[in-house]
């Protein structure tokens, strides 16, 4: 499978209006298949979104921003969609979420796996890896190590040059994309069986037991 020349990718960003799109879960489908592009310090690596999570703001109990909460970690969740919403996980792994909707409404999607497709050599030097493999990019945390994608990279806009999101023209069937309870939020009770998580099916990047 061939991506698209970067120079190419760079101009086929998705718009600004699919972020603001109403609906989370529509949005967090929508991603899957979509490439994740970073290009930092002249260095690019990129992959095809496999996994996705929509956190639903204030009504989801999951979600940093349930019940209104507003801190100076999740005020990034308020803006308009269409920018990066990065946190620090157990203080070890860089999490990186999309945000979506409208200003003041803290909807957000959390990418949890891609498969490499660009500067595979560069994820391996930032993973420590010795040779590819699909925990290369498995789950959010090795997802984010590989990409390059730190704290430091939260509030960017995703139309800017070193973090974006673009259509290469690949085309998932509609019964190739699964959507499944999110994983690791037990705390939100009844909202933790949602099913909020949504993996390409039979790609063995997706993270978790429910990939197939």
């Amino acid at each position: 499978m061939l991506m698209k020349a970067i120079t190419l990718l760079r101009s086929d960003k998705l718009p600004v209006s699919f972020y603001r799109q109403k609906n989370v879960c529509s949005v967090a489908k929508a991603l899957i298949g979509k490439i994740l592009v970073t290009s930092f310090n002249g260095i690019t690596t990129a992959g095809r979104i496999v996994e996705t999570e929509a956190y639903n703001g204030i009504t989801d109990k999951a979600s940093h921003a349930w019940s209104g909460r507003r801190t100076k970690r999740t005020e990034t969740m308020y803006a308009a969609g269409g920018i990066s919403y990065v946190y620090l996980c157990y203080g070890i792994h860089h999490l990186f979420n999309v945000v979506t909707n409208e200003a003041e409404v803290p909807h957000a999607v959390l990418l949890r796996a891609v498969e490499p497709v660009l500067g595979i050599e560069t994820m391996l030097k930032r993973t420590g890896k010795l040779k590819p493999d699909d925990t290369l990019t498995r789950g959010p945390g090795n997802m984010s190590r590989a990409l390059g994608i730190e704290v430091k990279h939260n509030a960017v806009s995703l139309h800017s040059a070193e973090l974006f999101i673009a259509d290469d023209g690949f085309t998932v069937k509609p019964s190739h994309i699964i959507a499944t309870p999110r994983i690791g939020v037990d705390y939100a009770g009844e909202d933790a069986m949602l099913p909020y998580r949504f993996i390409l099916k039979d790609n063995p990047y997706v993270s978790g037991k429910n990939n197939r």
